[in-house]
Parts: structure tokens; C-alpha cells; sequence
């Protein structure tokens, strides 16, 4: 029996279907984190064969106790995953030391840090925003001036939209510098209008991409947390070719073997081109996991430990529905359309509300609405309606 160690499991808790799908499928399901045994949620708890606390995380030479007494009492380790961007070079790490596959310490600079991503488009032949890590306040101000304003500073190795500035001006700039600029490496870039898309899917033991999807954002993700305001995003059931050419692309050119991804891209205004933003070695965050399943009405948790167990993807994918999620923040606005009054007219098209967590709702808001609709028109007036405030 293979053995699969998932560090840190319980979080998020729509990753919890990983260990229950991976067990079924036949592997022993080895849990670590630094949480008390009986707070893991139930279903958790259920689906690993075994689970060992750590008092931190962080303090990799406790995980790697954790892991070694994994690999005495199991036998050799054959899988090691997180689908978690804060843990990869943890992942990587205990990859190394204990000979198991996947990305090892030296291939996790190229897929975290931001420069180093653009080096790669490049080379494959792809567009990037014009821009650099800039060394300090002087070398700041005159990349500045030759992007123009406004410009777009974030960590070179971050992670979403977390301590990321659009800077209109000078002004704006020699602030960040006098108040951020030592907390971190940062990379400027030039600003492009557009809206954010994506294109994410999961690879098979070959790197070959079994399964792929992409969202569509009413606004950045940066937008919505410097403006605290909601968002919306969906799953099309129509991917459009150049995002599926472009995405082929980035997956070879990163080599991406038995792996969710999830790269982003802007579509610029007004041409429609397509220039990559970023790579993420992991699945889609917030509920998009789940969308997946939606828009498709099959298990993309099944399917993973198929491709573990078998490198196999079994299920068709037909792409029954436009899948959206919708946004509300009630501390910001009053809505025309009470939640009860959603769920009496959306019917089966509402397949959820969900409360979100306070370290999400910046970006998700207080409540979010999963729908679905086969039809992309009825998708977007369900997600007006939602959206509808009160006169």
C-alpha cells in the first residue's frame, strides 16, 4: 500500500474530500500538523490512517520526525503534498530528504518568485509587463519613471494579492518606500489595464494536462481589497483557444508533472491580448475546487488520487454549467434581495451560501453565493440580483 503524508490537511476545509478520496483509493493517508487531534474536523479524523501533531509547523526539524516516524512505521513515503502555496518549500524540502517525487528545493525559486516566473514566459516565447526587482529607493524611483505611472510593486516572492500596491505617482511611491520597502524583496511592474483571468487544471504523472478550467474576475483581486468592496468570479463552460494555447505553453515550459495549477493572466484592454501574470503550483483558492465539480458534475478529488494511484483521469468532462460565485458585504451596503428571498426564486441554481472566514473576507466577503446555470446570460442577471442594493 502506497503512503501519502498531507501536511497540514485540515486546512482549508474544502481540501478535507483529499484524505477521504486518497484512503478509498487504496493509500494509507498520513496527516501533520500542529493542531490538537481532536479538533480536526470529523470527517477528517475519519479518512487518515494516521495522524501526528507537531507543536509548529514552521520548525521543520519536528516535521521531519513526523515524516521519518511515518516512514518507519509505513515504509517508504511515496507521496508528499500540501496543495498549499505557504508549505511548498516545505513540501519540497522533505521531498528531498526522504527521496520521494515531485518539486525539490532547487525547482521551488522558479515557481515563487515573480522575476524568475517572467524569465520563463520569456523564454517560451511569451509577453510579460515591462518591470524588475529594483535594489533600493533611488533604483525605485527612476524604474518608476521609466515604466510610467502608474505602477504595480509587490513582493518578488508573494503569495495572491497579499502587500501588493498600485503607487500613482511619486508621491505614492517614496511613501511605500519610507514604510514597506525594507519588509521585503519587490518587483515593480508596469500597470496594464484589463481584467483578470485564469487557467487552471490538474496534470498527469507524464505532465500532461488531463483536466483544465479558467476564471473570470469582475475586478482584480487587488482592486477588491484596496477598495473593500465585493467581487464576483465564474467558471465559463466555453474556455476561449488562445487561453487553452497559452496555458499548454506555460505547463510544458515549468514542467509540471501530477499537479494542480493555476496561472493568471491579464486580457488587456482594448486588443483582447493575453499577457501571464503569475504561476501557483496548487489548486485554485476559495471554493473554485469545488467549481470544478460543479460546472462538470464529477469528483475532481476522486480523480486526483486516481492520477496518484493510476495515472488515470476517469471521468468525462462535459462542462454542463456556467458556475459563478457572487459576493456580499454587509457591513458596506444594504441589498434589495434578502438571502431567504434567493433561495425561495434561485431554486436548484443556488447551490450554496456560504459564511466566510475574517482571514478571507477582504477578498471573499462576508457572504458568498455558489450558483449555476447551463445558459451564461442567466448566470450574469442571478449574479445583478444578488449583487442589487437597496434604494
Amino acid at each position: 500500500m502506497k503512503n501519502f503524508v498531507l501536511i497540514s490537511p485540515h486546512f482549508p476545509t474544502n481540501f478535507l474530500p483529499f484524505s477521504a478520496r486518497l484512503k478509498e483509493a487504496g493509500m494509507h493517508t498520513l496527516g501533520i500538523a500542529d493542531v490538537a487531534y481532536e479538533s480536526l474536523p470529523e470527517e477528517l479524523r475519519q479518512n487518515l490512517t494516521e495522524y501526528y501533531r507537531v507543536d509548529n509547523m514552521e520548525d521543520y526539524e519536528q516535521v521531519y520526525k513526523a515524516v521519518a516516524f511515518f516512514a518507519f512505521k509505513y515504509g517508504k513515503i511515496d507521496r508528499i503534498e500540501s496543495h498549499n502555496e505557504h508549505w511548498l518549500a516545505l513540501d519540497a524540502k522533505l521531498r528531498q530528504d526522504f527521496n520521494v517525487q515531485g518539486y525539490r528545493p532547487e525547482d521551488v525559486a522558479i515557481v515563487t518568485h515573480k522575476s524568475k516566473m517572467k524569465s520563463v514566459f520569456r523564454n517560451i516565447g511569451l509577453p510579460v509587463a515591462n518591470g524588475r526587482v529594483f535594489s533600493d529607493a533611488e533604483d525605485a524611483l527612476s524604474l518608476a519613471n521609466d515604466l510610467h505611472y502608474p505602477v504595480i510593486v509587490k513582493p518578488d516572492n508573494g503569495v495572491g494579492a497579499g502587500d501588493t500596491f498600485k503607487l500613482d505617482d511619486e508621491a505614492a511611491l517614496t511613501h511605500f518606500l519610507a514604510n514597506h520597502a525594507q519588509e521585503s524583496t519587490y518587483i515593480m511592474e508596469e500597470f496594464i489595464p484589463g481584467e483578470m483571468v485564469t487557467f487552471d487544471g490538474l496534470t498527469n504523472q507524464e505532465g500532461e494536462i488531463v483536466f483544465y478550467s479558467s476564471l473570470t474576475y469582475n475586478a482584480a483581486v487587488l482592486e477588491t481589497v484596496e477598495h473593500d468592496e465585493e467581487m464576483y468570479f465564474f467558471l465559463p463552460r466555453e474556455i476561449p483557444a488562445d487561453l487553452i494555447e497559452m496555458g499548454t505553453k506555460i505547463v510544458a515550459g515549468f514542467g509540471i508533472y501530477e499537479r494542480f495549477f493555476h496561472f493568471e493572466f491579464f486580457r488587456t484592454y482594448p486588443d483582447g491580448a493575453l499577457i501571464p501574470l503569475e504561476v501557483n503550483m496548487r489548486p485554485p483558492g476559495g471554493p473554485t475546487i469545488d467549481m470544478f465539480n460543479y460546472v462538470n458534475d464529477f469528483d475532481i478529488f476522486k480523480e486526483y488520487a486516481a492520477i496518484v494511484t493510476k495515472d488515470q483521469f476517469e471521468a468525462p468532462i462535459r462542462r454542463l454549467y456556467n458556475c459563478g460565485y457572487v459576493s456580499r458585504k454587509y457591513d458596506k451596503h444594504h441589498y434589495a434581495v434578502s438571502a431567504d428571498e434567493l433561495c425561495q426564486t434561485l431554486g436548484s441554481a443556488l447551490i450554496s451560501i456560504q459564511t466566510i472566514p475574517g482571514i478571507f473576507s477582504a477578498i471573499l466577503g462576508d457572504e458568498g453565493y455558489l450558483i449555476r446555470y447551463p445558459e451564461i446570460d442567466d448566470l450574469f442577471n442571478t449574479i445583478q440580483l444578488i449583487r442589487k442594493k437597496a434604494e
